[in-house]
């Protein structure tokens, strides 16, 4: 093999790993996990199945990895910006949450949480592994935020748990709307998805705010 040609064949093995997710998240949103087979994964990547159990030793572990590739890595990063930010929450929420959101929900991972919704009862140990991964963390990023916002007196207080959920819920709907009515074009109203995220999330900004501290009365002079 020329020294040329060896970048190139480098690079076509390291995508791989990328290529197989790409292809198991397709195919398990299109048909779900339980009707997937291993080899229509491989077949959808371009490789054999043996290529595909090299990286991944069961479709369950394809699925974690789906997971984990699609959703735990923008978690821990959003919880990064969480850490380092020092403005206020209101500004951090919006720029947290609606960027996250916004890639999930123009990118192949709002497709896991239709598949979730529809397989978790037929593999609870994929569902265990969902919550601990994505559910858990998920909640508690956003729920720091509320928190801060309390302790520094930006928000009224608030059940963070309602907050969080307020926040989240509405969210995994137009993630799986996206795939179930969009996908089929049975939905035709006009729908901005960016539009409603972001005033989904200022209708809980003004909710929570601190009302204005009541200016006092003079006495007559």
């Amino acid at each position: 093999m020329s020294v040329a040609a060896t970048p190139h064949h480098q690079r076509r093995k390291d995508a791989r790993p990328q290529e197989l997710l790409d292809a198991a998240l397709e195919l398990f949103v299109e048909k779900g996990f339980a009707a997937t087979r291993t080899e229509e994964v491989a077949a959808r990547a371009g490789v054999s199945k043996g290529t595909l159990y090299l990286y991944y030793p069961s479709k369950e572990e394809l699925l974690k990895a789906v997971i984990r590739e699609s959703l735990t890595l923008e978690i821990e990063a959003a919880a990064a910006q969480v850490d380092a930010f020092t403005g206020s929450s209101a500004t951090l929420l919006r720029e947290m949450y609606c960027g996250w959101w916004l890639r999930v929900y123009d990118s192949p991972a709002s497709g896991v949480f239709k598949l979730m919704i529809g397989e978790v009862r037929g593999f609870p140990e994929i569902g265990e592994f969902y919550v601990r991964e994505v559910v858990e963390p998920g909640e508690r990023v956003i729920g720091r935020i509320i928190e801060r916002g309390i302790g520094h007196g930006e928000f009224r207080p608030f059940d963070v748990s309602a907050v969080v959920h307020s926040l989240v819920l509405p969210m995994v709907m137009l993630c799986v709307h996206k795939h179930s009515f969009g996908a089929c074009s049975l939905h035709h109203v006009d729908f901005d998805a960016s539009a409603f995220i972001r005033s989904h999330l200022e209708l809980i900004l003004q909710g929570l705010a601190m009302p204005p501290t009541p200016t006092a009365r003079k006495g007559p002079a």
